[in-house]
């Protein structure tokens, strides 16, 4: 197990009797030591404190050594908690589930659904390989200081197989960060506006293979068009060239 954000222990140490290890992810010096007095008082041998930030850490030296994938929990720090989200996505081949708190405006975005204003970025990546599921609402009275917003859990469960992959993946993630980046225009217009090298007559081809309108915006469009565009135009080596672009 991988625990983001260990603090003082209290799920390290009840999570450290159920699994065989625990990595406890804190970055906070002064609070891993009082994690360290915490474990020891409790008799607790088999967790790892590393004292770094999640963004950080290096997954395949924690889930090779047992030859399995690591599970990840945690709370997530609010201000981060997007990058984590697409950090855990670029390294789930180490990392077969994750259950994590977010605010609860976070998490009904990572699960929205096209044609809706929550949906964006994260619900593609996260809908293109893995599935969620809504575990359970944490209202902010629930936490001391409570905060200004209301909280959910969510268990995200990365796929071996992914039915449709893209030929590129890192270019597919970057059409889709392109995409939502103007999400009031035109797909034909938000492309085209981050690779001015494109001709016309490139983009009009690529979305004539992937069967997809260029009228259209990226809140529309469902996760399986995406790659479809995204394969059409890596096909034709448009690919460097919307990289590129940054």
């Amino acid at each position: 197990m991988l625990e983001i954000g260990s603090g003082l222990g209290a799920l390290t140490v009840p999570l450290a009797r159920l699994v065989k290890h625990v990595y406890a992810v804190e970055p906070d010096r002064q609070v891993t030591q009082l994690l360290r007095n915490e474990l020891l008082a409790n008799g607790i041998t088999n967790v790892t404190i590393i004292e770094t930030d999640i963004l950080a850490c290096d997954l395949s030296s924690m889930a090779e050594p047992a030859a399995l994938p690591l599970k990840v929990i945690g709370n997530l720090p609010y201000h981060i908690s997007s990058q984590v989200v697409v950090y855990l996505v670029n390294h789930r081949q180490f990392v077969s589930r994750a259950v994590l708190m977010f605010q609860k405006e976070l998490a009904l975005r990572l699960s929205a659904r096209p044609g809706t204003k929550m949906y964006g970025r994260l619900s593609v990546l996260l809908s293109y390989c893995s599935h969620t599921t809504s575990l359970v609402d944490v209202d902010a009275a629930s936490f001391y200081p409570r905060p200004g917003v209301d909280s959910a859990v969510i268990a995200i469960d990365f796929l071996s197989t992914i039915a449709q992959p893209a030929t590129d993946e890192s270019f597919l993630f970057t059409l889709v960060q392109a995409a939502f980046g103007k999400r009031r225009k035109m797909l034909k217009n938000a492309l085209k506006d981050i690779n001015p090298g494109m001709s016309d007559n490139q983009l009009a081809s690529a979305f004539v293979d992937a069967r997809v309108d260029p009228s259209r915006r990226a809140e529309t469009l469902r996760v399986e068009e995406f790659v479809s565009l995204s394969n059409a135009l890596t096909s034709r080596g448009e690919s460097n060239m919307v990289s590129n672009s940054g």
